[in-house]
């Protein structure tokens, strides 16, 4: 199960409540899901209840006592936990992993892509600005990815206005100047230095570019020993990742890089509409952050070590590491930045 298809399932639940008379609310248009926060367990999160239990008259912790039975009916979940003031913790099947991997890999590019904004066309009027152009420019193929069309143009009154670059950010290059103008919020000053140029871990985009080669490169290294990725299938005896099985069983969603990096990948869709509907390209590049320090504490799992042969966690991890890249190539594409092969 996908976060997309549990999100679909928590929704399906509260009207199964309401519809038994054990609510008395609106169901919502949405419902997030993600990985649970300080206190919780299981695979994801959500915090319906709580939104639910002012219109209710009831408390949350009611609400979710309400809705864990008919979530738990689920035949994708595991189990259903209460923790907290009203917080569902929700434990996925074993394939709830390979399913997020999978979809990203079947995607490709258009991982991510939904209909938030669906047949609307979303009005950018900006000032004749670099860095109002540079934004405008970006949303337009974010918008899209929503299934929305933007029209940029210059009319007044000015609906988007990022504060400006302090100077002419061309010197840094295409790359570095696009991440320079879009990575701080647009209510932020962007800061155009040669910090972006720097090939080091300190630069974000450094890290965001280093790991989608990286990505390719264990590829290539995997091709070189023999194998390829593939997603799902059953881990042989030995072939856990180190801290046993879990979950999220062959991709190996027990270490905590794996889970960290899944969780990402998993909030990507996520980052997506958010950036469309707040016009916050930024959202995709801190997001893309998050994806690339993920990769890069997992990559380590993916290869065999000394005498070790290649075994079904390897081909799973591999898969992983690919759907990461992927992810990335996607969201610095929209960005409008290259995705280097090699750096």
């Amino acid at each position: 199960m996908t976060p997309v298809e549990l999100s679909r399932t928590v929704l399906r639940a509260v009207r199964r409540a309401v519809d038994v008379g054990e609510l008395s609310v609106s169901v919502p248009v949405s419902v997030r899901v993600g990985p649970p926060g300080p206190g919780g367990c299981g695979d994801y999160a959500t915090n319906v209840a709580l939104r639910l239990a002012g219109p209710a008259g009831l408390s949350a912790l009611e609400v979710a006592e309400i809705l864990r039975p008919h979530i738990g009916a689920d035949p994708g979940v595991a189990g259903v936990t209460v923790t907290g003031p009203g917080f569902l913790n929700i434990t996925l099947g074993g394939g709830a992993a390979a399913a997020l991997v999978d979809e990203v890999l079947t995607q490709g590019a258009r991982h991510g892509f939904g209909d938030a904004l669906a047949g609307q066309v979303v009005e950018l009027r900006v000032p004749y600005d670099t860095r109002a152009e540079v934004v405008a420019d970006t949303l337009v193929r974010i918008v899209a990815t929503q299934g929305g069309r933007a029209e940029v143009g210059h009319a007044e009154p000015v609906n988007l206005r990022p504060v400006p670059a302090p100077e002419d950010p061309a010197p840094l290059g295409a790359d570095a100047a696009r991440w320079a103008l879009l990575y701080p919020a647009s209510r932020d000053r962007p800061r155009i230095s040669a910090d972006h140029l720097l090939q080091r871990e300190s630069n974000p985009l450094f890290r965001v570019r280093y790991a989608h080669a990286r990505s390719r490169a264990l590829r290539r290294n995997a091709a070189a020993l023999g194998f390829s990725a593939r997603v799902g299938g059953d881990v042989p005896p030995g072939d856990e990742v180190r801290g046993g099985g879990g979950p999220f069983g062959v991709l190996g969603g027990s270490a905590r890089e794996g889970v960290d990096l899944l969780s990402a990948l998993a909030e990507y869709p996520h980052a997506l509409r958010l950036a469309a509907t707040h016009r916050a390209p930024d959202r995709v590049a801190r997001h893309l952050v998050g994806v690339a320090d993920g990769l890069l504490l997992f990559q380590h799992l993916v290869l065999p070590l000394g005498d070790e042969k290649p075994s079904a966690a390897h081909r799973a991890r591999l898969a992983l590491a690919e759907a990461a890249g992927t992810v990335l190539a996607g969201g610095l594409s929209l960005l409008g930045i290259s995705a280097p092969e090699y750096l």
